[in-house]
């Protein structure tokens, strides 16, 4: 089936659209700055498209953050949009965009001196005047890996179908101690138990926990630490407090 016809009006300003942006692309800055100042709102659109980059290095140069030095360089696009009526020519828009971007870096460079922030180093400066690698590329992320994120996906299933072999007080107890994180007092006082009774069961518990697990899944050793069942860039707690 073919699809349907573009509507002739949307097809016309699509068309319009796309010639006026050509024609803006091959004006220069000072037929731009005619266009806006006589109320063409997508002169200043590639104004901004063809400086936006240059003003963000301006304000990286000093500020050495990106996230500051894109602030930099939309504030002074702002503040060209304000003042491009009252631009004399004087230098090229080059310049004049160049200037406001480098007053308003400097600014904020003092403003974050007197607050010491130079003290503090940006995620994004680099590591030497000859290197592109930033701090960023070597902070470790805290964040899980998919891998990671999969492995512990797949224990954790494995625990909870082992969990439903166990019989209910087996269940119940391991549910109290490791899910519920209740004292021994509390595990005690919930089962009507002596705290002695308590901690030999839950000894018990987890060494059955422990042999359905190594039954279900014979890569696990049973006479290993559940921390080795892991790779070592994997967290250990998780699995200490499950299975230990």
């Amino acid at each position: 089936m073919n699809a349907p016809a573009a509507h002739p009006v949307q097809s016309t300003r699509s068309s319009r659209s796309s010639t006026t942006d050509r024609q803006h692309a091959s004006c220069d800055d000072t037929e731009l700055i005619r266009l806006f100042n006589n109320g063409d709102a997508l002169a200043f659109v590639e104004i901004a498209t063809r400086y936006r980059d240059r003003l963000c290095a301006v304000a990286f140069g000093m500020l050495k953050n990106h996230a500051d030095s894109e602030e930099i360089a939309q504030d002074a696009l702002l503040r060209a949009h304000r003042g491009l009526a009252t631009f004399r020519g004087d230098s090229s828009l080059a310049t004049w965009l160049h200037r406001i971007a480098l007053n308003l870096a400097r600014n904020r460079y003092w403003y974050f001196f007197r607050r010491q922030r130079q003290n503090s180093i940006s995620l994004d400066c680099a590591l030497t005047e000859h290197s592109e690698s930033t701090l960023a590329n070597h902070v470790a992320c805290a964040a899980a890996s998919p891998a990671r994120e999969a492995v512990t996906r797949e224990f954790s299933e494995l625990i909870l179908e082992c969990m439903d072999r166990l019989d209910t007080p087996t269940r119940e107890l391991l549910t109290l101690r490791n899910s519920l994180n209740l004292s021994y007092d509390e595990i005690a006082r919930e089962m009507n138990l002596n705290i002695g009774t308590v901690k030999s069961r839950l000894a018990r518990a987890r060494a059955r926990l422990r042999a359905l697990l190594v039954e279900s899944c014979p890569d696990l050793q049973s006479n290993a630490e559940p921390v080795s069942w892991f790779d070592p860039i994997r967290p250990a707690a998780g699995v200490a407090v499950i299975c230990a």
